[in-house]
This record gives C-alpha cells, sequence and structure tokens, in this order.
C-alpha cells in the first residue's frame, strides 16, 4: 500500500527527529560500559602516567572503569593503528604526544593519516623537554658536550623512546644545528630509555621533564640544557639549548583523541571532564611537579595545534633527510 506524499514525510520527519533523540540519550548515557585508553608507549613513561591520572578521574566522575592498555612500539603508530581500526563510539581512546605530528613525514607506509583518522578530543599539557646526560660524561655544559663529542666521534651513544619518537628527533635536530656525531640508540618508550642512560647504556637522552625530573633531583642524572626558547620553572639554572644553538627550540604536548565519526556530543563530554581534570587543584598541582603546564583547549584548538605541529616537523624531518621504514 502507497502511503500518501504528506503521510510519508511525516513518518520520515518522526523517524529523523526519534534518531536524533536517541543519539542524544545514547550520548547523555556514556559511558555504560569500561573504557579503554591504548598507550602507545611502554608503561612507567609520561604518557602512562597521564592515562592513569586522567583514567582514575573519569573513572570516579563517569561510573565506569577507564582502564589503560600499553601498546609500544613504533613510535605509537601500532597503538593509533589500534584505536583507528576501533568502532567509533567512545569506548576506545588513544593518548597520543608530539610524534602524532612528526609520523607523517618519518614513515612512508602507514595505513593511516592522523589528522584524517584520529578526533582529537583533549589536550591535557605541554612538555618540556630537557637535554640529560649520564655522570659518567665528563662535560658539564652544552659547549663542552659538542666539544668533547667532536674530540671523540661516534663514542658517545643517544637514547631515544624510539625511532621517530619526539626525543629522537629532538636529539637528532641537535646534531644537525650542534654538527657532531652521536649512535642513536632507539627503546621501546621514554622509562627504558630513562633506565638505559642511569645504567650507562647510553650517555644522553633529550627526554620530557616529567619523566626525568626526579632522577635530576636526586643527583642521578646531570642536565644540559632545556629544549625551549625560554627556562623551566621546574629547572631553575638550567639554560635553553637555544643559548648556544641559534634557532633551536623543541617542546612537547600530550593529548588524547578517538576513532574519527566518534560522536560530537560524546567527545565535548570527555573534552568537558577532562578540562575540569586539568583545573583541580590537586591535579594542576601532580602536574606542576612531574614538570609539565596543563593545556585546557577545545577540540577544534587542539586539531589546529596538531596541523600546525605537523607543517613545522616536516620541515626538519625533510632537511634531516630522516627515514623509518
Amino acid at each position: 500500500m502507497r502511503l500518501p506524499r504528506r503521510q510519508f514525510l511525516h513518518l520520515a520527519a518522526g523517524a529523523a527527529c526519534l534518531t536524533v533523540v536517541s543519539r542524544r540519550a545514547w550520548t547523555q548515557a556514556y559511558p555504560t560500559r569500561p573504557v579503554r585508553i591504548i598507550v602507545g608507549f611502554a608503561a612507567g613513561g609520561l604518557s602512562d602516567i597521564l592515562a592513569r591520572l586522567l583514567g582514575q578521574w573519569l573513572t570516579e566522575r563517569l561510573g565506569q572503569q577507564f582502564v589503560v592498555e600499553n601498546r609500544a612500539g613504533a613510535a605509537s603508530n601500532l597503538a593509533t593503528e589500534a584505536v583507528v581500526r576501533a568502532p567509533s563510539d567512545g569506548y576506545t581512546l588513544l593518548i597520543f604526544n608530539s610524534s602524532a605530528a612528526i609520523n607523517p613525514t618519518l614513515y612512508d607506509k602507514l595505513s593511516f593519516q592522523f589528522t584524517r583518522d584520529i578526533s582529537p578530543i583533549a589536550t591535557i599539557l605541554s612538555v618540556p623537554d630537557v637535554m640529560v646526560v649520564n655522570p659518567s660524561v665528563p662535560a658539564k655544559t652544552v659547549p663542552e658536550f659538542i666539544a668533547y663529542t667532536k674530540a671523540n666521534p661516534r663514542s658517545l651513544s643517544m637514547g631515544s623512546g624510539g625511532n621517530g619518537s619526539p626525543s629522537h628527533v629532538y636529539g637528532e635536530l641537535f646534531k644537525m644545528l650542534a654538527g657532531v656525531d652521536l649512535v642513536h640508540v632507539p627503546y621501546r618508550g621514554g622509562a627504558p630509555a630513562l633506565t638505559g642512560l642511569l645504567g650507562g647504556q647510553v650517555h644522553v637522552i633529550f627526554g620530557a621533564v616529567p619523566e626525568s625530573i626526579e632522577y635530576v633531583r636526586a643527583g642521578q642524572l646531570r642536565p644540559l640544557a632545556v629544549t625551549t626558547r625560554t627556562p623551566v620553572d621546574a629547572l631553575p639554572g638550567i639554560p635553553p639549548l637555544s643559548d648556544f644553538l641559534p634557532g633551536y627550540e623543541a617542546s612537547g604536548w600530550q593529548g588524547i583523541g578517538a576513532p574519527k565519526n566518534t560522536p560530537a556530543g560524546i567527545i565535548d563530554k570527555l573534552n568537558g571532564e577532562i578540562n575540569r581534570a586539568l583545573a583541580d587543584p590537586k591535579i594542576k598541582a601532580r602536574l606542576a611537579d612531574l614538570g609539565g603546564t596543563p593545556l585546557a583547549i577545545s577540540p577544534d584548538e587542539f586539531a589546529k595545534l596538531i596541523a600546525d605541529e605537523t607543517e613545522k616537523w616536516t620541515k626538519v624531518v625533510r632537511a634531516g633527510k630522516m627515514k623509518v621504514q
């Protein structure tokens, strides 16, 4: 039986409204089951610390478990691929860092396009990095380190959180501008790289301040310079690398995202809760103690940050002819 056109349109409009109402109710009820937060780096590193800190907050605020899952490898590309392939329902999230802006140029055959396939939810913090050496290295300053390295070519090794990680690219930028040759030793995350540095397996790393600051305070590692253009409050008296290498600047950030097409209502809900966490005095104090600065912005602002950083690091990677297969 054919329905009159007016009745058909009325029913169609009613069905569309019902779908909108249903989607809105589903978003408001989110989450109704545990949520996975996938971290592309090893346990103990900054991304892992932040995932667990936010996971606990979200668990308490939203009434469902936010479970952290570490999938280290390939500068977080393995974790990103897992999230890209996950359903766009808000139950699989990704903690990521500046690697997301570096990897598109560094890797030739990625199965995803980050800016297309991951929807930014919220930034967590901006992260200064610091050039730290094992105390066995005789250099006490950046000029001394450069002079020692040039006098002893390929005798010193540089650890990183993995091929293509921010610590790797920041170190490569240093090598380019300083004209030194350091042997790169990639690890599966920032925490293992720090362990290698503490044990003397490598001599220097360009690591996030939050990951290394306690070892610096304990005198187990020697800081030579920070990677930002200005000094870092958490490391008083430590000069910026740009004081010795004009034009050097590198600072990281951490954020959280979801598969593309995740409902905007869920993204906005998570953004609001995470930004409330970043304003909480206890969490702000914890982040400050780690050496990071909370960075609470909207999903659209975060998307622009990622795009701008991708453009910046594309130039650096291409200039240094860096590639990881």
